[in-house]
């Protein structure tokens, strides 16, 4: 098996569109075709294609081509990077506010 790196960038980049959010949640589900992943959404094919190029070049999803349908799947390997820095942001921050708590509480008792 081949492991491979994920930007974090390219993630928040390709999830910061509601439309391509929309294809994560729906692939969510379970994979499906493209004329699928389009039909609830009102725009023309090629738009929508661009949104899944995203997605795949973000490495948030994978094709593969099953006879005359193009079948789209949900990579979650690349959502790891996002729960680390999250992890980390929330750690750093959680740390802040305590060390912030604990100088109000003795400041407060010193007035």
């Amino acid at each position: 098996m081949v492991k491979r790196n994920y930007s974090i960038d390219v993630v928040l980049h390709a999830l910061s569109d509601p439309t391509r959010r929309q294809v994560i949640e729906r692939l969510g589900i379970g994979p499906t075709s493209v004329s699928d992943l389009a039909s609830p959404f009102s725009m023309a094919m090629p738009s929508f294609m661009q949104h899944l190029d995203i997605l795949e070049s973000s490495q948030l999803i994978y094709t593969e081509k099953v006879g005359r349908v193009r079948i789209c799947y949900l990579n979650q390997n690349p959502f790891s990077v996002m729960e680390n820095w999250l992890q980390v942001q929330k750690s750093q921050w959680e740390t802040r506010l305590n060390q912030l708590d604990s100088f109000l509480l003795k400041t407060r008792g010193k007035t």
